[in-house]
């Protein structure tokens, strides 16, 4: 850094928010991992406006900015190998907000996982990533790298619980996107910045959704001959339609390491152990844990240790958290590799892993996140200044990694590439699927002041500009390949032709004047894997046929439509949700892949059927919601659940919404299973004759599904909640919330309504509906409680444009929005469908640019 602009730096803060000392920079030349680089000064910002100066400060003197946490990365991500400032945000470490009602909070990046987590857990609330660094790692840097942990195979990853963004972008513009309220119409660019290391902004503060506290868990540990026997035994545990809270495994190698340093009792003469752990209400956890010990025992598992007091579980779990400090004991230092593949594969993937190890005469042991397939070969350094050692490890990994892409999965499930993994990228991503990053990366920061040098391989490779173009497609365009697909969309686009991606699902609202787009022959099943949980189908097949054919085995997709002919690509398009994402999660967080065709007429395969994978940016995630106006979904790849062994809804009368909702708010702190919580009007039902006499125009819907003991337990805990509010008594009903739900938004269809969806805070639910009160008086309406959303519905005609307006204005002014869902044909033209648009706009349109140059998919649908 020149004098000048050194000199320039240390003006912009107080001396305690800077340093360029030689010295105190040493320790930002490293993170956890083995790579290097020195920094030219670091700051401490302590607010956003802080950050924004910082980053117009760097705009103006071309110098990169390193966003950091807690230097916990094991991949080079925060690592300043070219020089620049380290931006360092330990001092923006607040709870902004905990909203415990909602189920939600906003946190700064700088706070630490472990002290978030204890505190939300004083409200009986959790938040399920739980990377190994917990203790030090920071919710920013879990953001950067998509941090998983033991538990993501039940709860998932930090992705699947970040609902907003404050942001500051590379030009220095603060921008949000996303936000309290779910499913804000634009591109999901959190999936985006959600795993990217950094390279894209800087974010000042995080909206998390949180969950219940599950009240009650159980631990046991097993030993087995094998790794191979223990992976068989978690395959026979997920087949049963059992899901763990967690399945880690050692094997022989780290459990002696570990044993020999904190005598935990692991059981050092097996090949492998297997810790699992069963979470749920206290009355469900024996007869998990034994039926889990069952299944084990049958395959294999010769020796079972069930926790039986908190201490002995803390005891088992020390141990298994000791791995890098016993490594220590041993070695200089340690390699730790990351790959992902679909859990059946782990057996063979260990075989073939252990051959390069042995190639290579290196010394390795392995440590699995075995129920998401996550494998950690620990390789151990002699002496981390020897070149040549380094250099064996490196190559070691590089192969491991082709081994885990061979196998249909990633190079990195929750580490990041950074600078350690970039040369990689191209084991994994053709030149087709880089260069789509790389245009992400040119959007949000062309200059390359972000985080330089991370993720993207030294030597991108070119695209091919020129691309194979067919016949031009008439007024409607069925390919029956991919490929056919691509060469159609080229002709249009070099014809200045247009063209309407349709669905049958008719969700938003369509311009039907060019070439209607339809993948209605790409409806083949390409992959079904039930012992991996996912599976692969054409976008054209409906969501029906999709659900008729898994139920075959007991499993189910988490969806569900009010459209009978809803087709996969339409409702992931559309990012159409159900209540039941309260259980299950939302669309974007099923969804594990997806092939597209750009407007250019590039194929993109985009994600693995992994839950983890950071292999770069998580390109699915942008094309849920995009309504077509970025490619064409030619697949998806869903993770898929075993069916709930049981389901229970309650139906509660209720005399206004108003009263529903208090109701439902004192239910909803205590929802572990629910899969549904809904205020609907009884006109709208389709229910069985136990509803009995009935005269109350409302009813609370609450549904819950899962174990059979915790369904029960939680049916019986919202009795007693209802008695205590004095509530009136409750009916069952064998129809579940979301059946209430669709039925409902079907009636409306079939009498040509407008449906509208209006999403806001959970918080400030109670509030919006207070302002419509005499429009739901009026018209018909569900209120999804759980996730803040209402669905509202208007026969078509002269104030429908006044009603949207009334539902628009006060939930924007409530930090929400409103958009049509559905509307007939005669009323489409005349209604504004998406509202006031977001903020990331001009983000938007720069990325459908560079993805369909020519304009070619949808124009005028969306916001674009």
């Amino acid at each position: 850094m020149q004098t000048e602009i050194r000199q320039s730096f240390e003006k912009l803060f107080p001396k305690k928010q800077i340093t360029t000392h030689a010295i105190e920079l040493l320790t930002y030349e490293v993170d956890a991992g083995l790579d290097h680089g020195a920094p030219e000064g670091v700051a401490f910002p302590q607010s956003p406006e802080d950050v924004a100066r910082l980053m117009r400060w760097a705009n103006a003197h071309n110098v990169p900015l390193i966003a950091r946490g807690a230097g916990t990365g094991l991949s080079g991500g925060a690592v300043a190998e070219r020089g620049g400032v380290i931006v360092e945000f330990s001092r923006m470490n607040r709870v902004i907000e905990l909203d415990v009602r909602g189920r939600s909070a906003v946190i700064e990046p700088g706070i630490l996982n472990l002290v978030f987590d204890g505190i939300v857990k004083q409200s009986s609330l959790y938040y399920p990533p739980d990377p190994a660094s917990q203790r030090a790692s920071t919710i920013g840097g879990n953001v950067a790298e998509n941090a998983g942990g033991p538990h993501c195979f039940k709860y998932g990853v930090t992705t699947n619980y970040v609902t907003g963004l404050n942001l500051v972008l590379a030009d220095g513009r603060a921008m949000r996107v996303g936000g309290r309220a779910l499913d804000f119409p634009e591109y999901d660019f959190i999936g985006l910045l959600v795993g990217s290391e950094g390279t894209l902004a800087l974010i000042t503060s995080i909206d998390v959704r949180l969950i219940a506290n599950p009240p009650g868990v159980k631990t046991m540990m097993a030993g087995f001959d094998s790794v191979r026997d223990a992976g068989n035994a978690v395959s026979a545990v997920i087949a049963a339609g059992l899901v763990p809270a967690t399945m880690e495994m050692m094997d022989q190698r780290i459990t002696r390491i570990v044993e020999d340093v904190v005598h935990t009792g692991l059981p050092t003469d097996a090949g492998a152990v297997l810790i699992i752990e069963a979470d749920g209400y206290p009355a469900s956890l024996d007869s998990q844990i034994e039926e889990i010990a069952d299944l084990i025992q049958a395959n294999g598992a010769r020796q079972i240790r069930i926790a039986q007091s908190e201490e002995e579980r803390a005891r088992i779990w020390y141990g298994r958290k000791s791995v890098a400090g016993s490594i220590a004991r041993v070695a200089a230092g340690n390699y730790t590799v990351d790959i992902t593949v679909p859990r059946s594969r782990l057996a063979e993937t260990l075989t073939q892993v252990d051959e390069v190890i042995a190639r290579h005469k290196l010394d390795a042991g392995h440590l699995l996140h075995a129920g998401d397939g996550n494998f950690h070969p620990l390789i151990l350094v002699r002496d981390l200044n020897d070149a040549r050692e380094r250099e064996t490890i490196v190559q070691a990994g590089r192969e491991i990694a082709a081994i885990g892409v061979r196998a249909n999965g990633s190079i990195t499930g929750e580490h990041g590439v950074g600078i350690e993994k970039r040369e990689f990228m191209t084991l994994m991503h053709n030149a087709d699927e880089l260069n789509a990053m790389w245009d992400v990366k040119q959007v949000f920061d062309p200059r390359g002041l972000l985080n330089p040098g991370k993720i993207f391989p030294t030597q991108m490779p070119e695209i091919e500009r020129a691309r194979a173009e067919g016949d031009l497609p008439g007024d409607m365009f069925t390919p029956a390949t991919i490929e056919e697909a691509a060469r159609g969309i080229v002709a249009l686009g070099n014809a200045n032709r247009r063209a309407m991606i349709t669905s049958n699902s008719e969700f938003g609202i369509r311009n039907s004047e060019f070439t209607r787009l339809s993948p209605e022959n790409l409806v083949s099943i390409k992959a079904y894997a039930p012992d991996d949980l996912y599976i692969t189908v054409g976008a054209g097949m409906l969501l029906a046929e999709l659900q008729e054919f898994l139920a075959r085995d007991h499993k189910q997709v988490a969806l569900a439509s009010p459209f009978r002919d809803a087709t996969l690509g339409g409702v992931v398009a559309s990012n159409a949700n159900a209540p039941l994402r309260m259980r299950y999660g939302a669309l974007r967080d099923l969804v594990l892949a997806m092939t597209v065709v750009l407007g250019d007429g590039r194929i993109i395969r985009a994600g693995r059927p992994v839950v983890k994978n950071v292999a770069g940016y998580d390109l699915p995630k942008v094309f849920v919601g995009s309504f077509g106006t970025l490619g064409l979904i030619a697949d998806v790849t869903f993770k898929i659940a075993p069916q709930p062994r049981a389901r229970r809804t309650l139906l509660v009368p209720v005399n206004d919404c108003a009263r529903g909702i208090e109701i439902a708010e004192r239910v909803l702190p205590g929802a572990l299973v629910a899969s549904a919580v809904l205020i609907a009007q009884t006109s709208d039902w389709r229910l069985d004759a136990k509803r009995g006499d009935w005269n109350a125009p409302y009813a609370l819907v609450y549904s819950a599904e899962g174990i059979r003991e915790d369904v029960e337990t939680e049916i019986a805990n919202v009795r007693a909640v209802l008695r205590a509010v004095g509530a009136s008594s409750p009916v069952e009903s064998e129809v579940s919330g979301t059946e209430i739900w669709a039925g409902a938004l079907e009636s409306a269809l079939h009498e040509a309504r407008v449906i509208a969806r209006v999403g806001v805070p959970v918080k400030e639910l109670a509030n919006f509906v207070a302002t419509q009160s005499d429009s739901f008086a009026q018209n018909n309406f569900v209120v999804d409680v759980a996730n803040g959303l209402v669905y509202a519905t208007r026969r078509a005609g002269d104030d429908v444009r006044a009603w949207l307006t009334a539902l628009r204005e006060p939930a924007i002014a409530r930090g929400g929005y409103a958009i049509v869902m559905h509307a007939p044909e005669k009323s489409r033209a005349a209604l504004d469908g998406w509202g006031a648009p977001p903020e990331s706009l001009a983000l938007m349109r720069a990325l459908q640019a560079r993805w369909d140059p020519s304009s070619v998919f949808n124009s005028g649908a969306f916001f674009i």
